[in-house]
């Protein structure tokens, strides 16, 4: 099974090594790595070329942002599946893929999703936050359930047939995408295992003003969705708190 992995970089020199790194450390034999930049200024793009025989696919050139970043890298992509490794991001350990293939073995289920670690941004063996996903059931989605983003993985076919990020969202695509799949009754499975270390500082809570903008672009994703409206929103808030409470990995 071919996985596609998609990596979306600008100007972020001090930790996309890190992950790319992370990538080829890989145990699972059949990746390819697809990589858009967006035409990075600082030293970033050097450091890809450097990589650039390991690299299946590498852009760089300007964007209208993440999403449109990733919807370029899924239209590169010619793996059974797509995942994503953001380049502030790494795989928790050198098997995260192989139990991705593992689960998708199963012709029966169309995507998996597993458990995340929130670290610090200048030592990723530093946790800060434990997102232990749990398992999917569609009624979890009106009470703000959802698991991690990047420990998702789905089969190509399902971006093809369900489509890709909607790229008028600025900080919620992700949200908005995964709930468009499970609403479509994709058969979904959870990996309970620490599958990635995302460290702190994204952009959804990067500032005051883009914490607002989120939980608008939430909203609008449940109420797009039908899935629900301000109750679900704050659900969603409040069962970040235990995150902050639950200490070590996974």
């Amino acid at each position: 099974m071919k996985i596609s992995l998609v990596t979306v970089v600008y100007n972020n020199r001090d930790t996309i090594s890190p992950a790319i790194d992370s990538i080829l450390a890989q145990s699972h034999p059949e990746i390819e790595l697809v990589v858009v930049d967006g035409a990075s200024t600082d030293g970033t793009v050097e450091i890809l070329r450097s990589y650039e025989s390991r690299i299946a696919v590498l852009v760089s050139e300007s964007d209208r942002g993440i999403y449109d970043a990733l919807n370029k890298g899924i239209d590169l992509c010619t793996g059974d599946v797509v995942g994503f490794l953001h380049s502030d991001d790494l795989l928790a350990d050198k098997d995260a893929i192989a139990r991705v293939a593992c689960v998708l073995g199963n012709p029966q289920i169309d995507a998996v999703y597993g458990d995340l670690v929130y670290v610090q941004k200048s030592d990723p063996n530093k946790v800060v936050r434990t997102w232990r996903s749990g398992a999917y059931s569609v009624s979890k989605l009106s009470s703000g359930w959802m698991p991690p983003h990047p420990t998702f993985y789905a089969r190509r076919e399902v971006y093809q047939r369900l489509g890709k990020f909607d790229a008028t969202y600025r900080i919620a695509a992700d949200y908005d995408c995964m709930l468009r799949f499970l609403k479509a009754n994709i058969r979904v499975e959870y990996i309970p295992h620490l599958q990635v270390r995302m460290r702190v500082g994204g952009a959804s809570n990067r500032s005051l003003a883009n914490i607002v903008r989120k939980s608008q672009e939430d909203l609008r994703a449940l109420r797009t969705n039908k899935v629900g409206g301000v109750c679900a929103l704050f659900c969603k808030n409040i069962r970040k708190l235990p995150q902050f409470f639950t200490s070590g990995d996974v």
